[in-house]
Order: C-alpha cells, then sequence, then structure tokens
C-alpha cells in the first residue's frame, strides 16, 4: 500500500489523536503568527517613528566656551560674548544628505509704540499669593517688553511643532515672508488691542521705529502660558518674524543666533555632526543634538519588537519538544505496526515520510485555523506587550526625573524641561500614539513565514522521535 494513503487513513481513523496533535499545532502556530506579526508591525512603528519623531541638530554658539574665555577676562567682568552663525555656512550644511529641513533663529526684544504689551507684574507688597496679607516687604516688578522670534516658518518651528502654540486666524511665516515686516502675534494681546489679521502695528526695537503686518494670529497652549514668571518677558508678548527681518532690527543681517536642522533620519544624527564639524570652527560653535522624542518613542518599540522575537523562539522551542515527546510516543504505540511493514519489505525511510506526511496534514489544517484566529490573538497579546512596554518606559522616564530633582542627575536636562514644559508632554504623547496605533497586519510573507516554521518543528519532531525505527532491524523493533 502507499506510504501517503496509509498516513491518510491513520489521520482518518485516529481522531482522537488527529484532534489532540491539530490542537497542539493550532495552538503553536497561533503564537508564532502573532509574534512575528507584532514583529512585523514594531519594525514598520521603528520606521514610521523615523519620519515622524523630527530629531533636530542645532547650530549655535559654543556656550561652554565662551564662559571659560569669559572667566579668563579681568575680575569682575560679566560680559558673555557669543559668536553669530553665518547664514552661507548655515545654508551650505543644510545641503547635506542627511538634512530634511532647517530653520534660521533670530531673536531681540522690542517695545509696543502703537498698541500695549501685556503687563505682568511678579510679586506683591499688600498681599499673599493665595490673597491674604504678607507681614515683610517684597519686591515687584514689571515685564512689558516685546520678545521678537525670527524664524524661518513657523511650522517647522519647535514651538508649533510639538502643539505648544496653534494658529487660529490667519496664517503662520512661510519661507516667502523672508525679507517682509510680516508678523504673527498671540491671540491674547491681539484680543487686548482690538488687533486683527491685516491690521497694522508699530514696535521699536534698536532705536528703529518699525511698522509691521499682521497675518496670522497663534494661540498659546496652557502648559507654555504656566510659565510666564520664569521669562523676561509674559508669553503673549512673542512675536514671530521672517528671521532675515529679525537679523535686519539688530544690525546682523547675515547672522542668526542658530539654526535648526531637521534631520531625515534620526538615526543618522551623529553621522551627520561628525560630518558638519569639519565645517565650523568648535571653539566658537557646536552642534547639538535633540533626539528626546526619537528615543522616547523607540524604546518600548523595541521592547515590544524584542518581546515577539522571544515569543517566536520560545513557542519554536516548546513546540518542537511537545512535538517530539508525541511523535516519540505514536511511533512506540505503532511499533509492532512499522515491525511489520518493515519485514514485509518498506524501506525505513517510507516509515518516516509516512509519520511526516500523517503531521503534514495535521498541519495544513493547523495553519489554516492559526491564520483565521491569528489576527485575534495578536491585537490581544500586542495590547499586553505595548502596556507592559509603556509601563517599563514610564518607570524609567519617572525614576530618571526622581533622580535629578534628587540631585542626583543631569542637571541641564533638568532645566531643559523646564523650558521646554510641552516637550515631554508632547514626547509622551507620540510615544503613546505610536505604540497604540501598532497596526497588525496579516500577510503572504508572514503566512510563508508560519509555514515555514511549522514544517522546521515537525521535521525535527520527526527525525528525534523515529532515532529508534531508524538504527534497530525488524526483529528488534518487534521483540523490543
Amino acid at each position: 500500500m502507499n506510504f501517503i494513503k496509509r498516513a491518510w487513513l491513520n489521520v482518518i481513523r485516529k481522531r482522537g489523536r488527529t484532534l489532540l496533535l491539530i490542537l497542539i499545532t493550532s495552538a503553536i502556530l497561533l503564537f508564532v503568527l502573532s509574534g512575528l506579526m507584532i514583529q512585523s508591525a514594531a519594525e514598520k512603528a521603528v520606521q514610521n517613528a523615523k519620519e515622524s519623531a523630527g530629531t533636530t541638530v542645532t547650530l549655535s554658539a559654543n556656550r561652554e566656551n565662551a564662559f571659560r574665555q569669559m572667566r579668563k577676562q579681568k575680575q569682575g567682568r560679566t560680559e558673555l560674548n557669543l559668536a553669530s552663525v553665518n547664514l552661507k555656512k548655515a545654508k551650505k550644511i543644510a545641503s547635506s544628505k542627511y538634512v530634511k529641513s532647517y530653520n534660521v533663529l533670530s531673536s531681540t526684544t522690542a517695545t509696543a509704540k502703537s498698541f500695549k504689551a501685556i503687563k505682568t507684574t511678579t510679586g506683591s507688597s499688600g498681599s499673599s499669593p493665595q490673597g491674604g496679607p504678607m507681614n515683610g516687604n517684597s519686591n515687584s516688578s514689571s515685564k512689558t517688553s516685546l520678545s521678537l522670534s525670527g524664524v524661518t516658518a513657523t511650522s517647522v518651528t519647535s514651538a508649533f511643532t510639538d502643539g505648544d502654540n496653534k494658529i487660529v486666524s490667519g496664517r503662520g511665516i512661510t519661507t516667502s515672508d523672508q525679507g517682509t515686516n510680516h508678523v504673527v502675534i498671540e491671540k491674547e494681546l491681539a484680543k487686548e488691542n482690538n488687533i486683527s489679521v491685516g491690521d497694522q502695528i508699530k514696535i521699536k526695537s534698536n532705536s528703529k521705529t518699525v511698522t509691521l503686518k499682521v497675518v496670522g494670529i497663534y494661540r498659546p497652549s496652557s502648559s507654555s502660558t504656566s510659565t510666564s514668571q520664569m521669562q523676561q518677558s509674559d508669553p503673549s508678548n512673542t512675536l514671530y518674524l521672517a528671521s532675515n527681518y529679525v537679523s535686519e532690527l539688530k544690525g546682523s543681517s547675515n547672522q542668526a543666533d542658530s539654526v535648526v536642522y531637521t534631520m531625515k533620519n534620526p538615526a543618522k544624527a551623529a553621522a551627520f555632526i561628525k560630518q558638519e564639524k569639519t565645517l565650523i570652527n568648535t571653539s566658537k560653535f557646536s552642534l547639538t543634538t535633540n533626539d528626546a522624542l526619537y528615543q522616547t518613542m523607540l524604546t518600548p518599540l523595541n521592547n515590544i519588537k524584542s518581546f515577539a522575537q522571544k515569543i517566536v523562539w520560545l513557542v519554536g522551542l516548546a513546540g518542537t519538544i511537545i512535538l517530539t515527546l508525541i511523535v516519540i510516543l505514536m511511533v512506540r504505540e505503532r511499533r509492532y505496526e512499522s515491525g511489520i511493514l518493515l519485514a514485509l519489505g518498506e524501506r525505513k525511510g517510507k516509515i518516516v515520510l509516512q509519520f511526516l506526511v500523517e503531521l503534514l496534514m495535521v498541519l495544513v489544517v493547523s495553519s489554516v485555523i492559526a491564520v483565521g484566529g491569528g489576527k485575534y490573538a495578536g491585537n490581544l497579546l500586542s495590547k499586553q506587550l505595548v502596556q507592559q512596554a509603556t509601563t517599563q518606559t514610564v518607570s524609567s522616564n519617572t525614576k530618571r526625573l526622581n533622580n535629578s530633582q534628587l540631585g542626583g542627575g543631569n542637571n541641564s536636562g533638568m532645566s531643559q524641561g523646564m523650558n521646554n514644559p510641552g516637550q515631554s508632554g508632547g514626547a509622551t504623547s507620540q510615544n503613546q500614539q505610536q505604540t497604540t496605533n501598532l497596526k497588525l497586519s496579516l500577510s503572504i510573507k508572514t503566512i510563508v513565514e508560519v509555514i515555514g516554521f511549522g514544517l522546521l518543528i515537525i521535521t525535527i519532531s520527526i527525525l528525534l522521535g523515529t532515532i529508534n525505527l531508524l538504527r534497530l532491524p525488524p526483529k528488534k523493533i518487534l521483540t523490543h
């Protein structure tokens, strides 16, 4: 009788054993398929993170070296001389293959002429912050200066990309506004002075009185306005203009305070810095990277990917062991059958192939079951992995922040968080969104990989389970 026909008859007649094998093999393939789908989704999410994280490298004055130079000066002098960035050199650096876009930044202060700036008062001589009387004297100061923030475009400025600021009327500053007097002002400042888009306002900066045209109005988030007492002026007094216009007001038309380069691939930021350091005077300028958002998004995704890989290998190993034990028991149970076939002249290879064909039939049914329920099982498993990875990341970030606040961490990191209150929140929000939106998809490649994994498992199981059958003669098999 043909060994394939014998395999089919055994599968049909031994229904209990066949059902058990189908259940075990289906469970193994379900976990393997789920692991492969999660692994693939995590890889895609990592790639999306590279494209959306917005890692930046900033070219600015080397403050550390400037402070060293200041200390070398005569005692009592506290003047810090910071070098300005040359725009020609900045544009040359922007032509790098690693750069997606760049933003030229220039800032200065001004006073309002045709309108009133928002007045912020800190301290009180008559009452406490809670409204009650205060004993003793306290200082009181008013801050009414305007902050002019020159940018290449507001759309690539961190305050707008992180969601701290949002255009609510008109439009933002664009590259076409370079060389113009166009300005974007804050919503409350516009409301207090009855200023609308299209109106003109006058300011005075560095002894120059100029007229600006309002092209947009923005609204800051509550988190950015909560730090008003830490700034020189109320956040509502921040005006956004074209960077070269602000530079002209400062008397340095071909210079800028800093240039922020957005990377095409966050992972290439270090290579970009190494390449461009040869073009700058490192004693006067520095290139610093800000990839906190990318790293925050990357950590849980890599954890999920790692967990998925472990699931695949652990399930594969456990599945191989379980199926090998079942095959050993199956071969031992059918020892007499195998001995009779060998005595009748059947080759050992065909008997082994019969066992293999039986498991292949089981594999076909199990693969259909796994493919049918793989996405559902994968979604359940991915939610658990996402929750675990996110919890670990939050716990790690909280621990690091607590260490910083206790004085054992990096003070610069803490001050950065204070100066950019929306940054960590935006990073966490995007991180959670990135992992929550982990989309699982069932591709032909994944199905082929699962079937291949199943074939490997049953082949190893058959080889290990039929060792005695291959090495013993028919007589010994019948009497053993």
